[in-house]
């Protein structure tokens, strides 16, 4: 039931933790809250969250995951059953591979459209084209069923060949050749944004500190999304967690990938914003800013073919360090049952691609996918975890387990676990569904 193989190297596991946790939101979404909710204000606010909340379950993850030395179902009942408690703690596993599953149906389509946009800026087909045309050129896409069935496939295969190499030589490999190039990219594209960009404007939306901005809704997005950031609640953290060497310090690596992860979110921001507003656009969020501000931005700046191919390369290599995480945990799983990983993983891919192929036909399908998994699994999967480590295990065993001692880091983790934590997961999980 359980596992020998162990990441590379502690390093290895950051990357690829760090690869699970930079995705599309951090770089659509991220920097334009931190610019809307007061700036230097809400990345307090968001760091006081990242840890009070998502600090405490990551650790809880990893915790599991190394206990467990399984996929999270297996890794949960195992805990479960050896502290006398109900296998059932599995089903929690279940619901985040699940959730997974669901996430990468519709995650694969929108980094499809990264991969056309790639392809578009190598050729240049944005180039000097008007601003109207650029955004046409968008809604183009989105009406195509067979570009984005093309793309989709692409990503699909990509993302399955990877895993399907397993543990050290498949996941292992990609994340140390891909993250540097990833903080390769997204350092060039800062250098590019601080030369042509207006540098200034990007830094004053960005990180002006305007308390007055600071709303109990602007306090629930902080918490919100330092909960999402980390890629918490689907079992990928703890399924890369059953591969963590056994004598790796898990508080130092988590602090480690939830700086890395905000840093990457903010330069990236720094990255963007200035040739927003150099170009005397709006700065938004979502596919809007990606898709159609910078293209538009892009279209107008000397060296735009360049720097624009570079940045849907750095989206596409997000979205797959992303999508790899989202894999990972069914493919252990179904490896526990006898079958091959090629086969697991090509099986298991080919499941979330006929799923992103009703994405593309049918927008309600997409959009379902989205509310579910965001709105209520990945809470749901988040609050059960910190229950069953903070509430169901004994303390002495999470002591052990943890590798922390029972000094007072200890202390202050497992009271944020036990107290924080929950009640932070219950308070988004209300707001994500507007009861509060």
């Amino acid at each position: 039931m359980t596992t020998n193989i162990t990441w590379k190297s502690r390093w290895t596991f950051i990357l690829a933790a760090t690869g699970s946790a930079v995705g599309l939101g951090n770089i659509w979404k991220f920097p334009y809250i931190t610019g809307e909710y007061g700036g230097g204000a809400f990345v307090l606010v968001y760091l006081a969250c990242i840890l009070l909340i998502g600090i405490p379950v990551m650790i809880a993850e990893i915790m599991v995951g190394r206990a467990g030395r399984s996929d999270p179902v297996h890794s949960m009942s195992k805990l479960g059953k050896a502290e006398g408690k109900s296998s059932n703690w599995g089903a929690v596993g279940a619901i985040g591979i699940l959730a997974g599953l669901m996430i990468m149906m519709f995650y694969s389509v929108v980094a499809g459209w990264a991969l056309d946009y790639v392809a578009q800026s190598i050729s240049g087909a944005y180039l000097d084209t008007p601003a109207d045309a650029i955004e046409a050129n968008f809604s183009q896409l989105l009406g195509s069923h067979s570009q984005q069935f093309l793309w989709h496939s692409v990503f699909c295969l990509v993302t399955a060949s990877i895993v399907a190499g397993g543990v050290t030589n498949g996941i292992g490999k990609s994340v140390d050749i891909l993250m540097p190039i990833l903080f390769g990219f997204l350092l060039l594209l800062l250098g590019y944004s601080w030369i042509n960009g207006d540098f200034s404007a990007g830094l004053h939306f960005m990180f002006d500190t305007d308390f007055s901005k600071l709303s109990s809704e602007a306090v629930l997005v902080a918490m919100g999304h330092a909960f999402f950031t980390l890629s918490l609640g689907m079992g990928a953290i703890m399924a890369y967690g059953a591969y963590f060497p056994g004598t790796s310090s898990i508080g130092k690596t988590v602090l480690t990938i939830a700086a890395l992860d905000t840093v990457i979110a903010l330069v990236a921001g720094m990255a963007m914003f200035p040739l927003v507003f150099a170009n005397d656009l709006t700065p938004g969020q979502g596919p809007g800013l990606m898709f159609v501000t910078l293209p538009i931005a892009f279209s107008n700046m000397t060296g735009g073919q360049f720097f624009g191919t570079i940045f849907f390369a750095l989206v596409s290599i997000a979205a797959l360090s992303s999508a790899i995480s989202l894999i990972e945990p069914g493919v252990a799983w179904l490896e526990k049952y006898g079958i091959k990983r090629p086969v697991s993983t090509f099986s298991f891919t080919a499941i979330a691609w006929l799923g992103g192929i009703a994405c593309i036909f049918y927008g309600e399908v997409f959009n379902a996918l989205d509310y579910i998994t965001a709105n209520i699994m990945l809470p749901l999967g988040g609050l059960m975890i910190a229950l069953f480590v903070g509430r169901a295990l004994s303390r002495p065993s999470v002591s052990e387990h943890v590798g922390m001692g029972d000094g007072i880091l200890f202390k202050c983790w497992w009271f944020a676990l036990r107290y924080l934590a929950p009640v932070g997961i219950v308070l988004i999980f209300f707001n994500s569904l507007k009861l509060i």
